[in-house]
């Protein structure tokens, strides 16, 4: 194991604790009027990625490619690092290579987009689309490719990382036509149509050594690569630009007062396309140690909130792109998926998924105070092949096991339709849980949606301190629903006992090595379970009501659908 037994120990003590704690509770009233439909359902939960392409293609990557794509009806999108690097296609931690540009010994360049390819195929034959992030620098085109490749391990200095490839080419030339011979590449591989519903952006966080040039070097960079894709493929879905921190000091207004009012430095006119607007949004745990010598995580939701809160602020001070779509494409609770630290043990158990719960939804209530269209909020966490249970990573499964975290997507993507008013005694405003996130009162949320004959309330209770807490006593009051008479309603679960492969691994002794009987009963584990078999509930007037207990950092998704006589 690589978290260590202290807290895993941690954990255990507080879930015994727990016991004791539940013996009170807090009451929540929630009220749903399904009449007043407030926007449609975003489904903001379907945008994920990671550092290393290359697990797409292996045998466990594959396997949860066909989890995500399976999430619901709305498309599942992915982002991925290093589609450009030069390398054999061997991942390891925040490296990945495709070998897509070489040069042979006359400088002439040599394309070969068989790995990406490979990546992409492994996408699209599981119900993903590629969201495709054009870099990083070949180390033929590099002007500093020396060092390139890098052997990254969990407790390795960050800016180890940050090698040839973070580097503007020697040719801006150059690296337009190996854009443009990819695109034109994908568009004969796979078809206008496909492709046309792919997003494309360039680079990734540009404002901290993930870009070794300038400013300018990267304004260049982006318009030499959005022009060649719009010579490939003039209606092809391009923008960006995935800077790190939220709006970035002045960097997120900087760069669109460039692509809106300066001139190209690819075409020479005025602006450069942009479709959408991308940025990053990050929290900021803790490990809090205590006199007992246990410690626990403690969350810091407030620190992603504002990066969200402050990016839209500067995109909606542009009036002609308020309405563009906006992808918050790594929206996570902590800044490195391949590091372990002790703040970042939240990421195996019920900590995670309650923390995207709370933060998604908010997101969006973020994008209606703003008056901005945000579309969606990517979790950037996959797998890796190869490595011990459970090991500490921010993946979304482990040796083919679905994470908790997973269920929250599951969850989610059982919505749509509409988005109706929900109200709940229980939540935190938005306010304070931007300015210091949740840390007095826990946080019990609540978002719904209608769709047809079709209710959908999904409510969780979150904290940022990883501590036991009271259940909350929930009583939903729902009112305005289109039909009458019996229903059927399923109640979905994320909690100790349900969807949670974790907890179940805990209880089996932490094994190295499960049996077959230990693994087949983790698998079953991983799946999203429900509260009992659905039951029959009967709709009066367009009324019901409906209670039930949700433990801190639970998941509840009830689902209610008119039964057809």
């Amino acid at each position: 194991m690589i978290i260590s037994h202290c807290y895993l120990l941690s954990i255990l003590m507080h879930s015994v604790s727990a016991t004791s704690v539940r013996a009170s509770t807090k009451s929540v009233a929630i009220n749903v009027n399904a009449q007043n439909v407030t926007a449609p359902f975003t489904h903001i939960a379907r945008f994920f990625g990671a550092d290393e392409p290359n697990y797409a293609y292996f045998p466990q990557g594959k396997s949860l490619l066909s989890d995500l794509g399976n999430l619901g009806p709305a498309q599942t999108y992915f982002r991925t690092h290093n589609l450009l690097t030069t390398g054999d296609g061997i991942p390891g931690l925040k490296w990945g290579s495709t070998n897509a540009y070489t040069e042979d010994e006359n400088g002439n360049p040599v394309y070969n987009f068989t790995i990406i390819d490979r990546i992409f195929e492994s996408y699209i034959e599981n119900n993903v689309k590629p969201y495709a992030q054009i870099g990083f620098m070949p180390e033929a085109l590099s002007t500093h490719p020396h060092p390139y490749s890098f052997n990254f391990t969990p407790s390795s200095p960050y800016n180890n990382i940050y090698t040839g490839w973070s580097y503007p080419p020697t040719s801006y030339q150059k690296w337009a036509e190996l854009v443009y011979q990819w695109v034109t590449h994908c568009v004969e591989k796979y078809g206008t149509e496909e492709v046309n519903s792919w997003y494309w952006e360039v680079w990734n966080e540009p404002n901290i050594p993930y870009w070794n040039g300038t400013t300018q070097e990267f304004y260049m960079l982006y318009d030499y690569a959005i022009a060649s894709v719009k010579r490939a493929l003039p209606s092809a879905r391009i923008g960006g630009f995935e800077v790190a921190g939220g709006p970035a000091g002045t960097y997120l207004g900087d760069f669109l007062n460039h692509v809106l009012n300066e001139n190209s430095y690819a075409t020479g006119k005025k602006g450069s396309p942009l479709d959408f607007v991308s940025f990053h949004a990050k929290g900021a745990p803790n490990f809090i140690n205590t006199t007992d010598g246990n410690g626990y995580v403690q969350m810091g939701i407030a620190a992603q909130l504002q990066n969200i809160d402050d990016a839209f602020s500067v995109i909606a001070s542009y009036p002609q792109i308020r309405d563009k779509p906006i992808i918050i494409s790594e929206c996570d609770p902590d800044g490195c998926a391949a590091c372990i630290t002790p703040q970042y043990g939240y990421r195996n158990g019920l900590l995670y998924p309650s923390f995207t719960a709370a933060s998604f939804v908010r997101a969006l209530d973020l994008s209606v105070k703003h008056g901005v269209n945000v579309q969606g909020a990517l979790t950037w966490a996959f797998e890796y092949d190869n490595f011990p249970y459970f090991d500490g990573f921010r993946v979304l499964s482990t040796n083919e096991i679905v994470k908790p975290v997973l269920n929250f997507h599951r969850m989610i993507g059982k919505m749509g339709g509409n988005r109706v008013e929900a109200i709940s005694s229980g939540q935190v405003d938005l306010g304070t849980a931007v300015t210091s996130g949740i840390r007095d009162a826990a946080d019990v949320g609540v978002l719904s949606s209608l769709d047809g004959d079709r209710l959908s309330v999904f409510v969780w209770h979150y904290h940022d301190n990883d501590l036991p807490m009271p259940d909350a006593d929930i009583k939903i009051e729902i009112k305005g629903l289109p039909w009458n008479g019996e229903s059927e309603l399923a109640h979905y679960r994320v909690d100790d006992d349900h969807s949670n492969s974790y907890a179940l691994w805990l209880k089996q002794g932490s094994p190295e090595n499960p049996s077959p009987e230990q693994y087949a009963a983790l698998k079953a584990a991983g799946d999203l379970a429900t509260m009992g078999a659905p039951s029959k509930i009967s709709i009066t007037g367009g009324n019901a009501t409906i209670s039930f207990k949700l433990p801190i950092r639970a998941l509840s998704l009830l689902v209610i659908e008119k039964i057809c006589q």
